[in-house]
């Protein structure tokens, strides 16, 4: 068995492999493009992309659209193949700003999680009105931890705005970042990827029937090799996306001290922490995140108003300036997010080499399985 083509509709990627996106400035257009060249969907994330523009403080919706603008075009300059997609939070407050903006940038695909992008087609009728949104070089695929999710959407888009999903990413509990799960959620088998695939994947077959299209499902959260690639494949999953991996590669575009926390990072590390926007997140635990632990905060102001449910009365610290520093390589201002399985990276790579080793550990399990079938 080969790796298959990845369809999002009429957008064709020659790997079933998505780069994760990775917010704040982990996966701008040198991490997208790279992947994208290699056959999969390099992702830029939108999430305080701006917080490197000198106005960001002073007009952040601006320099948030501008910098989105940019890394597009600068990844679109770079690549040679693949798909271009860009992540959007549901949560961000310059939400349809950036859907419009990588829209009229010809994204190949919005990815959007961290909550129900409900109302997400209406960006595009409004950029494209009628028959023409249909034909959108633009795909529309939600993040969801659920199957009642997916069937939400499925319902809500087709009644509001008789359009599907072109896709669905199902994102289970070993994912790095802001998680979709309760805390008590996150150890609790029955909500492991392995459950949850099936059940989204038999949740949308009703509307392919219905639409007489494929609404594929891609598997993410905690995928690491490439049998785990076969794995969910072999489980109905027409593709998977992958974040920590990407993060320890030489094109990744966060500073190499913040790809050394991954590979420096043991399992006894990994911790999952509440989010200052008020979800639990998985990251790399160190000094800074102690300090929260203790209740050693600073009050500080906030220019940027950038998660919906970030509450700053309360809040011990900025997330985003966190985060910002943390991928300029100022750990001990901020910290790293994660996925479960970052203690497995032991060096930094290129995202050829990566994507090459996949491919391979992808045959080998195919071909051990067939040994085995033949041995039987």
């Amino acid at each position: 068995m080969k790796l298959p083509e990845l369809h999002f509709g009429d957008r064709v990627a020659s790997l079933p492999i998505i780069q994760g996106g990775m917010g704040v400035g982990i996966s701008l257009s040198g991490l997208a493009s790279a992947v994208a060249n290699e056959g999969g969907v390099g992702v830029i994330a939108a999430a305080m992309i701006g917080m490197g523009e000198p106005d960001v403080s002073q007009n952040p919706d601006e320099a948030n659209r501008r910098a989105l603008r940019e890394e597009i075009r600068k990844a679109r300059e770079r690549m040679t193949q693949g798909l271009l997609g860009v992540n959007i939070m549901v949560a961000l407050t310059n939400f349809a700003d950036m859907v419009r903006t990588s829209i009229r940038e010809g994204a190949d695909v919005i990815f959007s999680g961290a909550g129900l992008p409900l109302d997400l087609p209406k960006y595009l009728r409004e950029e494209l009105p009628g028959e023409l949104a249909e034909k959108a070089k633009t795909k529309l695929v939600p993040i969801v931890s659920s199957a009642r999710a997916a069937a939400v959407l499925c319902k809500k888009w087709l009644s509001h705005y008789q359009y599907l999903p072109d896709g669905f990413v199902v994102e289970g509990p070993m994912a790095g970042g802001h998680l979709g799960f309760k805390p008590e959620q996150i150890d609790n088998p029955d909500f492991r990827l392995e459950k949850i695939l099936p059940e989204v994947v038999e949740a949308v077959k009703p509307f392919e029937e219905q639409s007489g299209r494929r609404i594929p499902v891609i598997a993410a959260g905690g995928v690491y090799t490439g049998a785990d690639i076969a794995k969910y494949l072999e489980m109905g999953a027409s593709g998977v996306q992958m974040g920590t991996r990407f993060v320890a590669t030489h094109e990744c575009d966060a500073d190499r001290a913040f790809k050394e926390a991954f590979v420096n990072a043991k399992r006894e590390d990994v911790t999952v922490i509440k989010s200052p926007v008020g979800m639990p997140g998985r990251a790399i635990f160190n000094d800074f995140l102690q300090a929260v632990r203790d209740g050693r905060k600073k009050p500080f102001k906030c220019p940027f108003h950038c998660i919906k449910s970030c509450d700053i009365a309360t809040t011990p610290y900025c997330i985003s300036q966190a985060l910002v520093s943390a991928k300029r390589g100022l750990l001990k201002h901020g910290f790293a997010f994660c996925g479960e399985n970052v203690w497995r990276v032991d060096k930094i790579m290129s995202v050829k080499e990566l994507i090459g080793g996949l491919k391979q550990e992808f045959d080998e399990f195919w071909a051990q399985k067939k040994a085995q079938f033949i041995t039987k």
